[in-house]
């Protein structure tokens, strides 16, 4: 359907939209006033009256930076974080006489961080600001004056100019529809990139500008157009065109920024909102700011270092205060050396308190080795580098659509490890959203043999009245298989009305009519595959493509669509071959979520009128005439049916309509569409619902929407590892219930809360029409069923048996209303699955807050649609589904997967080793920095506190920087305590994560005094040593060079052995730096202590000449690493043998040899079954316990 067939029948007659004059009511008579202010002069950008408005141009900008405020706004963004400021700080008084060591050595290591921080943030606004340009400088064609146009880069538009968009491309900016390739001015617009909808929307200009199709027209094309202020609603547009008379705008002339044109050659339209003032901008909003549990309680840690680090630094002061108050006793110097008589106010005994303040500030610097600078940077290069890990990883990598996984932000990967929760969507997520046509009923009869998920679920319940079907086609399964056809959207097998074979059927004429009802009743347009010529249709949803393509396989091809009529090849019953016949589309009543349904009226090749109509059962079967029920029963019994095998039903209708009735509704309808009124969508369904009525069934659809591969598995591994499951779903309880059972959320023995707001007192109230009282019915009646709920609950956890609870939308009004919403969630958190059924997209961010909020734990929600995009923002962990629904939910989330089941292998393995590498690396950084600030401090106390430094400044300062940082970087990027095998396999090794194990206080204040013991270690053995023994061959005892340089060789080998003993995967690179850190020490050590004494100070030749030649060096390092590590060792070794964890014990069974042993594997995976645990072994196993109880009762 090209684009170019062009009717003279008016189109603007066929949907309800309105065309043409209309009178201006409502919001129309607001126009000039306040908010509808804005002028626009079309083909006319640069007049004098358009240059006094300065309205704003079409250069988008995404970035966060320019370069005159990248260094301004970065430093201040780097200076927010209280480790930084507290740097900061210090080397500001690195260059007074307070400071305990030189200026430069202390800035270096803080630019050095700060700086590589900067760096990251300027090439992530790099990458922006090349989509940014790479958006700005689009091209489109441009009206320049004489009906010619030109192409020009989008960020030159102005309002006011005219552009013309030809197919398949983006609109620049937000413009009015003037004209298009077709005759009646209409065009197709895909919006996916707005509300994540891949159905087309219809618009239309007005009749006044449709006919300018040619570039020509525009020479002196003038008109000013009125309208709104600049905002955010996407869905409403005022406004009103002055192009020789005065016509009404309204959201059907409004094309969006970002939206594409589809199935029309070209349009032509007038810009009116420009850059940030187009709607899709003023609906972006800054994505909602995350952190990990772990990165707060990081942030705890470094203020209690800050404050240990200011208790540390005022007893030094104090006692340095007293000392220095008795110096002087009767004449006599106590400190001789310090030359008290002489001194300057550091030293001076008679104002000691001000010596003691200053001396605060000294070492409130020289134990600022206490807090780790270069933390928060070793853990972004970690997280971007874990993030590149789960982006490669082909585990995750769905080759059909060729999407991998996308960490779309690295900052919570360890929380991916912690996760208590997940928060479904249900269509798209756990289903295919991929509709396949595979029963129906037509005149009272059933059609199609197809076996659903949810059917082979269901033989697990006895209640199932389709057991009898499944058992019998069961025993056709490798029958069907090779019967199975590729169609897309067509998975229906019956002999009995395939191949033509429905003329011989009783009801041929019936099932006539419901295969032409299909082939007709829809807004599918038809594409041709100029190659294969081959056609596809694009549909407004999965469910309307499926009946076209049923239609199509069972006889009744539509084939093409123009302004005015529907073409189809049709199987003749007469003939038995296919004819061409075409239809006159005279209306479209369209689809919306009141009316429930959708009819068109056509005139077919014998001059009938006919009404065509499909819609849901709650709505149709009360249409029907009473001479149009004859298989009314049957019908609802397989609708039945039909919904307990998890397929979603439509009811097929019609009837003939005689020329006066079409002529009085035709004129009340057009009436009701050129309507400009608040309630002209109101009168529209009223009109319409007044035709729709006196029906003749003839049947009902039956489309399923396939589990996606895998997720049953999925849910059964996630159940495992001890994570809780809720679908939150805009399905009926019905259709929720049974994807349940396929899934195994459910299962045969499960009890079932059901909190329904259905109920018939409830519906009586509902009519009566008293609102209020309706309410507080409705409350009431929630209330009882959520303690009724309780009741059971507690009885059945006595009984250590699993509850489901299953909740409905308008019920879940109440539950979430502040005074109802604790006891709602303490019964949904002791429940073992939660189903919440016709959710709306608020409701589901309600819920995830909820979660999230009360019970404190990690919780991840994953949708792929619009509608979840609340859901994913309000949750710890936002997973959009790179599915069929559009972009907008992997837009709005922080890692993107194209398959529910890649949630199985980035949970449990790439969370857990996440979760265990990032609480792995900071209690290490912890240590190593405790380990080393706690001999400075030990040191202190033999200098008096006098803020004498044991090391040299260098030293201090290449610390944390060079010599002990690649180890701890390495650890965060390569460990892994168990392989993605074994994680797999034992999946209550995630526990771990979600009960926070490894990052515990407990463990944290264990690697703590570690870090205490071993620098008490490293300094008490060095002190002894070296004290009062000769160092050198000429009896010489060590200096404070010698001593420092000792103490901190012993440091780095301590710390990074430390590091070489925590590891559980060793790798290349850990071995080149953990022994390169080392060996980079004594490189450092010599070529430092080469250089000029005023530069390398205490370090000159001190290894060279020194420490080298000195066995007791060496001798002394080898016996200190012994007796640091040996603890630690020990510790390991008994909690190993007699206190394991649970990823010790998978590590025993993996170097006993018994991880392939299916028997010992079992038994170890039994501690992760429990009575609440959901899925298909849980099932299983409960099947067996209930057979094994049965036999002994026998």
């Amino acid at each position: 359907m090209g684009g170019g067939r062009r009717r003279r029948q008016r189109f603007s007659r066929i949907h309800a939209f309105t065309c043409g004059k209309a009178s201006f009511k409502g919001d129309h008579s607001l126009i000039g006033g306040p908010g509808f202010s804005r002028v626009v002069y079309c083909n006319d950008p640069e007049c004098f009256e358009a240059s006094l408005l300065n309205y704003g141009g079409n250069y988008v900008i995404s970035t966060k930076y320019t370069l005159a405020t990248f260094f301004p706004k970065s430093l201040f963004e780097q200076f927010r974080r209280v480790a930084n400021f507290y740097f900061l700080i210090c080397a500001i008084l690195s260059v007074t006489p307070l400071s305990p060591y030189s200026p430069i050595s202390n800035v270096l290591p803080l630019v050095v961080v700060i700086g590589a921080t900067m760096g990251k943030e300027a090439v992530e606004d790099w990458k922006r600001k090349k989509q940014e340009n790479k958006i700005n400088n689009r091209k489109v064609k441009v009206h320049e004056g004489d009906g010619v146009l030109e192409h020009t880069k989008w960020m030159d538009l102005k309002v006011g100019d005219i552009v013309k968009v030809e197919k398949d491309e983006f609109f620049p900016a937000d413009l009015i529809l003037l004209s298009s390739s077709y005759d009646e001015a209409i065009c197709y617009v895909e919006t996916m990139n707005l509300d994540g909808e891949t159905n087309l929307k219809q618009k239309q200009a007005l009749e006044v500008t449709s006919g300018l199709h040619e570039d020509s027209s525009f020479q002196n094309f003038k008109a000013v157009i009125r309208c709104e202020d600049p905002n955010a609603n996407l869905y409403s547009f005022v406004g009103s065109l002055e192009f020789e008379e005065q016509y009404p705008l309204s959201s059907q002339q409004l094309l969006l920024r970002d939206s594409k044109l589809r199935n029309t050659d070209y349009i032509y339209g007038a810009v009116i909102f420009t850059g940030h003032d187009t709607k899709v901008i003023q609906n972006s909003t800054e994505p909602p700011s995350k952190r990990s549990k772990i990165e707060k309680r990081m942030d705890k840690i470094v203020y209690f270092l800050f404050a240990f680090l200011v208790v540390l630094s005022v007893i030094g002061s104090v006692f340095f205060g007293i000392a220095t108050r008795e110096d002087l006793e009767d004449g006599k110097m106590t400190r001789w050396y310090l030359r008290p008589d002489e001194t300057t106010i550091y030293y001076d005994p008679e104002r000691a308190t001000v010596a003691a303040i200053l001396q605060f500030l000294t070492t409130l610097m020289l134990y600022s080795y206490l807090i780790p600078i270069s933390l928060y940077v070793s853990i972004e290069i970690v997280k971007v580098l874990q993030s590149i890990f789960i982006n490669q990883d082909l585990h995750m990598y769905y080759e059909e659509a060729d999407k991998p996984a996308r960490a779309r932000t690295s900052n919570l990967n360890d929380e991916l490890g912690q996760v208590d929760t997940i928060l479904s969507d249900k269509t798209g997520t756990l289903t295919c959203n991929s509709m396949e046509f595979i029963k129906c009923s037509v005149a009272g009869t059933s059609y199609g043999h197809g076996i659903t998920e949810v059917e082979r679920a269901l033989t697990w319940r006895k209640v199932s009245p389709l057991d009898s079907e499944v058992m019998e086609v069961e025993g056709q399964k490798e029958e069907l298989k090779e019967e199975k056809l590729t169609v897309k959207g067509f998975n229906f097998v019956d002999e009995r009305i395939t191949n033509g074979n429905w003329i011989n059927e009783p009801r041929a004429d019936e099932i006539q009519k419901f295969l032409r009802l299909l082939a007709i009743c829809h807004t599918t347009i038809p594409e041709m595959d100029e190659e294969t010529g081959r056609i596809s249709y694009e549909a407004e949803s999965p469910d309307e493509a499926a009946f076209v393509v049923a239609a199509r396989e069972l006889g009744f091809e539509f084939y093409e669509r123009t302004q005015t009529s529907i073409l189809l090849y049709e199987l003749d019953r007469v003939s038995g071959k296919k004819v061409e016949r075409s239809y006159n589309l005279l209306n479209i009543l369209d689809f919306s979520s009141s009316r429930k349904r959708m009819s068109v009226i056509v005139r077919d090749n014998e001059g009938k009128l006919l009404l065509l109509c499909k819609g849901a059962d709650s709505v149709m079967f009360e249409r029907l005439a009473k001479y149009g029920q004859e298989f009314a029963e049957q019908t609802k019994e397989h609708i039945a049916e039909y919904a307990d095998a998890g397929l979603r039903t439509l009811v097929v209708a019609y009837r003939e309509i005689d020329e006066e009735e079409y002529a009085e509704f035709n004129e009340q309808f057009t009436e009701a569409k050129n309507r400009v009124s608040v309630d002209r969508e109101e009168r529209i369904e009223e009109v319409a619902g007044n035709i729709e009525r006196d029906l003749f069934l003839l049947g009902a659809t039956a489309v399923e929407d396939k589990l996606q591969t895998g997720v049953p598995e999925c849910i059964d591994k996630l159940a495992q590892a001890g994570i809780k499951i809720w679908v939150l779903t805009g399905d009926k309880m019905e259709t929720a219930i049974n994807i349940g059972f396929a899934c195994s959320l459910l299962r045969q023995s499960m009890k079932q809360i059901v909190i329904n707001s259905e109920t018939p007192e409830n519906k009586a109230l509902e009519k009566s029409g008293e609102k209020s009282a309706a309410a507080v019915a409705f409350k009431a009646s929630v209330l009882q069923q959520i303690a009724e709920g309780k009741q059971l609950l507690s009885s059945s956890t006595e009984n250590s048996e699993a509850v489901a609870l299953i909740v409905d939308g308008k019920s879940l009004i109440y539950a979430l209303e502040d005074d109802v919403r604790d006891v709602f969630l303490e019964l949904a958190i002791g429940c073992a699955s939660v189903i919440c059924c016709r959710s709306s997209p608020k409701q589901k961010a309600l819920v995830t807050r909820l979660v999230k909020t009360k019970t404190g734990s990690t919780t991840l929600a994953i949708g792929d649609g619009a509608n979840d995009v609340g859901m994913l923002q309000e949750a710890d962990i936002g997973v959009g589904i790179s599915g069929v629904e559009g972009m907008q939910a992997v837009m709005s989330s922080d890692i993107a997967i194209a398959q529910f089941r890649f949630l199985e292998r980035l949970l449990l393995v790439h969370g857990h080793w996440c979760y265990r590498r990032i609480s792995s690396m900071i209690c290490y950084f912890l240590y190593k920095n405790i380990a080393f600030g706690f001999t400075i401090f030990f040191y202190e106390i033999y200098a008096s506190f006098s803020g004498q430094a044991i090391y040299n400044d260098w030293f201090l300062s290449l610390y944390n920087v060079f010599f002990t940082s690649l180890p701890v970087i390495a650890l965060g990027v390569f460990d892994q305590d168990i392989s993605s095998r074994l994680c797999l396999k034992f999946s209550l090794l995630y526990q771990e994560g979600v009960q926070n194990v490894l990052f515990s206080w407990f463990r944290i204040l264990a690697w703590s005094f570690n870090g205490v013991l071993n620098a008490t270690i490293i300094f008490f053995f060095c002190i002894r040593a070296m004290q009062h023994q000769a160092f050198r061959e000429g009896g010489e005892v060590a200096g404070l060079e010698v001593l420092g340089t000792t103490m901190y060789t012993c440091v780095v080998w301590v710390v990074n052995c430390q590091m070489a003993l925590s590891i559980s995967y060793f790798t290349y690179i850990q071995h080149l730096f953990i022994w390169g850190s080392i060996v980079c020490w004594y490189i450092f050590l010599i070529a430092y202590g080469a250089m000029d004494p005023d530069l390398s100070t205490t370090a000159y030749h001190v290894f060279v000449e020194a420490c080298a030649p000195a066995g007791s060096y060496w001798l002394l390092t080898l016996l200190v690493l012994i007796a640091s590590l040996l603890p630690y060792f020990a510790f390991s070794a008994i909690q190993m043998r007699f206190f394991p964890v649970y990823h010790q014990m998978i590590q025993w069974i993996r170097s006993d040899g018994h991880s392939d042993d299916p028997e010992y594997c079992r038994m170890v995976r039994q501690r992760s079954l429990r009575p609440t645990t959901v899925g298909f072994t849980a099932r299983f196993e409960a099947k067996s316990k209930r057979s094994k109880e049965r036999g002994g009762d026998h």
